[in-house]
């Protein structure tokens, strides 16, 4: 998970279903993070810095790994490498769907840099938390349980 910035319910979400289903899972961010004694959980502080979490996170993922991220260019890189990529709201980015979402994106922060004023994301609602679990829990009862 590309933990700083995700949401505390996502977090907490994701906790449970490390748990649940026995799959390590990695959060790594540029600051402590407070997670559940757990050895199916763990998180991994990396130095300040643009994407430096974003560079460990390519750097480590495997084929098959699922990535939680917000950020659309970690998306990308992901996948690339063969693995799959959440969104805390609920997108599940796939090879057909992320290179669409980053020039989107891009287009979007061209328009703020240009001082076009452009509305942000809708608030985080309920249906983005339960379409997340929805994907999650898709994702970690069709993979391989790891021994503690």
């Amino acid at each position: 998970m590309d933990a700083d910035a995700c949401p505390k319910v996502i977090k907490e979400i994701l906790f449970r279903a490390a748990e649940r289903a026995q799959v390590l899972t990695t959060l790594v961010a540029n600051a402590s993070l407070r997670v559940p004694s757990s050895p199916f959980i763990r998180s991994l502080r990396v130095e300040q810095g643009s994407d430096v979490a974003d560079h460990r996170i390519v750097l480590q993922v495997q084929p098959g790994d699922l990535v939680v991220t917000a950020d659309i260019p970690l998306a990308a890189l992901v996948i690339a490498r063969g693995a799959r990529a959440l969104d805390p709201r609920g997108e599940l980015y796939t090879e057909d769907n992320v290179q669409e979402r980053l020039a989107v994106r891009n287009l979007m922060q061209g328009l703020r840099a240009g001082g076009d004023l452009i509305a942000g994301p809708a608030p985080f609602s309920q249906s983005d938390r339960q379409r997340f679990a929805n994907h999650l829990d898709h994702f970690v009862t069709r993979r391989p349980r790891v021994e503690g």
